[in-house]
């Protein structure tokens, strides 16, 4: 996979990518909360950069199999560039607020609908039939390192230098990245974009989903995280500063610790395809990593609560794997777009959960929030497992509508 310069590429933009929407996150919680002391407010400026992805998410993967998905690529740097580059003027004339950030985010969300669609597929297309996973897994291993690394970034360059400094460095990152696109060489069968098509499109490929069970095991389980998994992050800060009593730069680290375990649990899947249900290994580790949540805020140090992230990540690392492969290695090619954007779609659903907890916050405290909801994501994942267990007998290589 390595000896091919498309995929360095695509690997590589989706490092970068990803850790400079983990440092813009972190860091515009920690503005956000230092401007307004409130949970809600951080969860709602978080909620911005995740909406698009369930507002047009199934949109985007139509869009991406008509137009040239090395041109969404590349405009998506520049856009989301552009909106780091905005804050920092905000931030230099010193008039910045919480909504100028949410807009910002909110840009950057609309470009984070296409990932899946567009470079995660190429990601997996490029490398051959017979290294899908194993593509993927070294991709999520990057995004668990890009976690890892942007969350420090954001909270070192927010202490350091403030907004200003992180959102620079993010804008530099994102136009650096826009240099590598145009050396991808990409083939993709031309297609008319027919916007009145879009809904009859939108039709035909959730009348597919819902006759596969392993695409509707991807799309139960990443629904089921994006609303009670991941809106912890949206609550980092507050944890970090209330239940612990860190600083800032500790936040960071708080939140990278997830991501550590997602790291090593990538590595180990680079080196074999899991040979094992696929499917039952996605729901046994977003378990883990529901569990992990559970017992996080609960810790009596900080240090076990960072390490407790750390075990959790390893489960996390089977789900992003599944997440893809799944996709990859279950649907016709003239399909997997669409498909993509439906589990864009699902992951979209992190806004609803970052605003559930944030009102739990504001309510009970992060402590129980975090707690409330990872308690409520393990009741749902239970429920999915024993959807699968009865799906199983009819499971079969899905076949186009």
């Amino acid at each position: 996979m390595l000896r091919s310069k498309d995929f360095r590429r695509l690997w590589a933009l989706g490092g970068i990518t990803n850790a400079m929407r983990w440092l813009e996150m972190l860091a515009a919680a920690l503005f956000t909360f230092e401007a307004t002391g409130s949970g809600i407010a951080v969860a709602f400026v978080s909620a911005a950069r995740s909406l698009p992805l369930l507002c047009l998410g199934a949109v985007a993967g139509v869009v991406c199999e008509a137009i040239n998905r090395k041109y969404i690529l590349l405009g998506g740097l520049l856009l989301s560039g552009a909106a780091a580059f905005c804050i920092c003027l905000l931030d230099l004339l010193d008039v910045v607020q919480p909504w100028h950030v949410a807009v910002a985010a909110f840009v950057s969300g609309s470009v984070w609908a296409t990932e899946f669609a567009s470079r995660r597929r190429m990601v997996g297309e490029c490398a051959g039939t017979g290294f899908v996973s194993q593509a993927v897994a070294l991709d999520s291993l990057t995004s668990a390192f890009s976690r890892m690394v942007g969350p420090l970034l954001g909270s070192m360059l927010f202490a350091w230098t403030g907004l200003l400094g992180a959102f620079a460095i993010s804008a530099g990152c994102y136009l650096a990245g826009a240099f590598l696109v145009p050396g991808i060489n990409h083939v993709q069968e031309a297609r008319r974009l027919v916007l009145a098509r879009i809904p009859r499109d939108l039709t035909e490929s959730l009348a597919f989903a819902l006759k596969q069970p392993a695409v509707l095991t991807v799309l139960g389980v990443t629904a089921t995280m994006n609303l009670f998994a991941f809106s912890y992050v949206a609550l980092a800060a507050p944890l970090g500063r209330t239940v612990f009593g860190v600083s800032d730069a500790l936040v960071g680290l708080l939140a990278a610790g997830e991501p550590l375990g997602g790291l090593i649990g990538g590595l180990l899947l680079t080196r074999k395809t899991p040979s094992s249900n696929l499917r039952a290994l996605m729901i046994a580790g977003s378990a883990l990593f529901l569990a992990a949540l559970v017992a996080m805020p609960l810790m009596p140090s900080y240090g076990l609560a960072c390490g407790t992230l750390v075990g959790g990540g390893l489960g996390l690392a089977l789900f992003g794997n599944m997440q893809t492969t799944l996709v990859l290695t279950g649907v016709p090619a003239h399909l997997r777009s669409r498909q993509m954007g439906l589990v864009t779609m699902c992951i979209g659903l992190g806004p609803v959960g970052q605003m559930l907890i944030g009102i739990l916050s504001e309510f009970f405290g992060p402590l129980l929030a975090t707690v409330i909801t990872a308690s409520a994501g393990l009741a749902a994942l239970g429920g999915i497992a024993i959807l699968c267990m009865r799906a199983a007998p009819r499971s079969g290589p899905p076949q186009p509508p």
